[in-house]
């Protein structure tokens, strides 16, 4: 069998193969995270992210191949969760681009655009590091090029993309010494090659998993991760009570009387409601609105096109629904229905443990969402959020340097004044929030909220899920592991003596405020320890402890 042009139902089918491969594969992918810290979430994050890509190709399967490749790009887009599952976001939004005007593609247009979406993936990235996901999408996509020049048939190009993507990610321990030292190969790397094997058994007409054995996208996205979103408020409350969702599929014609701008038909569009999120490209555009007048906002978009992928819901009635116990939880469009008052200045900040959240809304955070190691929000979660804080000029806090993407992605897609201070930790959210002036602009405070970052350090501890040895320190499985502002310093069969040596290497003379954070696994016993041994210790260090309450990181230290 010879498959020489590339339609839209076949890449459609092709897509969902590689997120079944990937999912079925993500435990694997986890573990190969370097650290071994018990939230190796490489391979969830680019799970979540490709689901939500494939479900949306599901939702447009059409023989256009250009256009299926758009809707993949915006599922990615939206549900990105992760520096992998951006970055994965990225390559698919530089290929979609590239074809989104073609019907079908040739090997060697298939290639172009394998090679295109390196390159929009590059540019996303603000310092590229090789020998990660970014080299393995290089390298096959450029094997791709070469072979495509003389190979037309699609099963011979893939098997050739995939075997160079194997042998690539085999030699990112030589590009990256940090995978070699502790012997893995990257795993984003890995979760891509894995989509790309799922493309190959889609052509070649095999099954790699069975497909009823697998997740859904609800059971993948646990139901805690939302749990500070899912928040009750009275119906009458509800301004705006229709969600409405269409896409309108521009027209020559009518473009031609009313020339589309983006920025003019949000800022029309937001006239009529609230929560909402406009995406085109050169073919359609993608509406999310809660209005109160669904039918004049449909009008207004025919005066683009035609409107297709129409969807209004009664958000009163599935309000009413959930009060009165026939729905047990909150779709994702009646959360967002729990907006704050209209405001100035919003901060949304990410949070892991119920007792960080407090701190965080004590010290001035708007909305809070539920996430950080252990989960981390999609582009789309973010989005809700800054829509919930309702406000004219909106920061964002990640909290986790691998959530700062996907909140950059969320920023780009929003209306309004959105900018994001890249926090990478807990303590740095703290002495960012605590450096925000409602008097200065949203542009001054995001530059002396990051210069706020630079005082704080940050200490945590962790149980190793594996025998390592990483920067000289011999880890053997289930001993707790000090961690110094991302870099693991200390390893010790006993957490209280881990925070002990972590502590010792991290408060000095210029130290004054500690704040410890413990979790769900430390015990009263250990806080009263550590706090006695800081106090016999550093004798001009101010204490401050609080109960996170977060998970697997039994404590966290922020030095001041």
């Amino acid at each position: 069998m010879s498959i020489t042009s590339l339609e839209g139902k076949r890449f459609a089918e092709m897509v969902i193969q590689g997120a079944n491969n990937l999912s079925a594969n993500a435990k694997m992918v986890d573990a190969l995270n370097v650290f071994p810290v018990p939230d190796g979430d490489t391979g969830t994050n680019m799970n979540l992210s490709m689901t939500s890509g494939a479900k949306e190709v599901q939702n447009n399967v059409q023989e256009h191949i250009g256009k299926v490749a758009s809707a993949l790009s915006k599922g990615l887009l939206m549900g990105a969760r992760g520096n992998s599952g951006v970055i994965l976001s990225q390559l698919f939004r530089g290929f979609g681009k590239y074809v989104e005007h073609k019907s079908s593609l040739s090997c060697e247009d298939f290639a172009l655009g394998l090679e295109h979406g390196v390159e929009t993936a590059y540019k996303a990235v603000m310092k590229p590091v090789e020998g990660t996901i970014l080299t393995v999408a290089k390298d096959s996509a450029q094997k791709a090029v070469t072979v495509a020049k003389t190979e037309k048939d699609f099963i011979r190009l893939m098997e050739e993309v995939v075997k160079e993507a194997r042998d690539s990610l085999n030699r990112t321990p030589d590009l990256l010494p940090v995978l070699k030292e502790v012997g893995v190969v990257d795993s984003g790397g890995q979760g891509l090659l894995h989509v790309y094997e799922g493309f190959l058994a889609e052509l070649k007409g095999e099954q790699l998993t069975d497909p009823s054995t697998l997740p859904s996208m609800n059971e993948l996205v646990s139901a805690e991760h939302h749990k500070n979103a899912q928040s009750f408020m009275n119906t009458a409350d509800i301004v705006f009570g229709y969600c409405t969702e269409f896409m309108v599929k521009f027209e020559e014609q009518k473009l031609s009387e009313h020339p589309f701008s983006e920025e003019q038909f949000r800022n029309d569009l937001s006239e009529y409601g609230d929560s909402l999120l406009v995406i085109s490209d050169d073919e359609l555009v993608k509406v999310h609105i809660h209005s109160e007048q669904p039918g004049t906002v449909l009008s207004y978009g025919q005066k683009y096109g035609s409107l297709i992928n129409m969807k209004i819901e009664n958000m009163r009635e599935q309000h009413s629904s959930i009060l009165e116990g026939t729905q047990h939880q909150l779709t994702a469009d009646t959360r967002k229905t729990n907006r704050k008052e209209k405001q100035e200045f919003g901060i949304v900040t990410v949070s892991m443990g119920e007792g960080i959240a407090e701190l965080f809304k004590s010290i001035g955070a708007t909305v809070v969402i539920e996430g950080g190691q252990t989960m981390n929000p999609s582009t789309e979660d973010i989005v809700k959020a800054v829509e919930e804080v309702n406000a004219d000029k909106v920061l964002i806090l990640p909290n986790n340097k691998n959530i700062i993407m996907a909140a950059e992605q969320a920023a780009e897609v929003m209306a309004g004044d959105v900018q994001v201070v890249p926090t990478k930790s807990v303590p740095q959210g703290m002495a960012a929030l605590l450096a925000f002036n409602p008097t200065a602009s949203i542009t001054e405070n995001k530059q002396g909220m990051s210069e706020a970052l630079g005082y704080v350090k940050t200490g945590q501890i962790t149980y190793a899920v594996r025998d390592t040895i990483i920067d000289g320190v011999t880890i053997a499985k289930d001993d707790f592991m000090g961690i110094a502002d991302g870099k693991i310093i200390t390893s010790h069969q006993h957490q209280v003596e881990a925070s002990k040596q972590l502590l010792d290497a991290m408060v000095d003379n210029d130290t004054e405020i500690l704040t410890i954070l413990y979790g769900e696994d430390a015990t009263t016993e250990e806080v009263e320890a550590i706090t006695s041994y800081v106090n016999d210790q550093f004798e001009d260090v101010e204490v401050e402890v609080h109960n996170g309450k977060q998970p697997l990181y039994s404590f966290i230290f922020s030095i001041e």
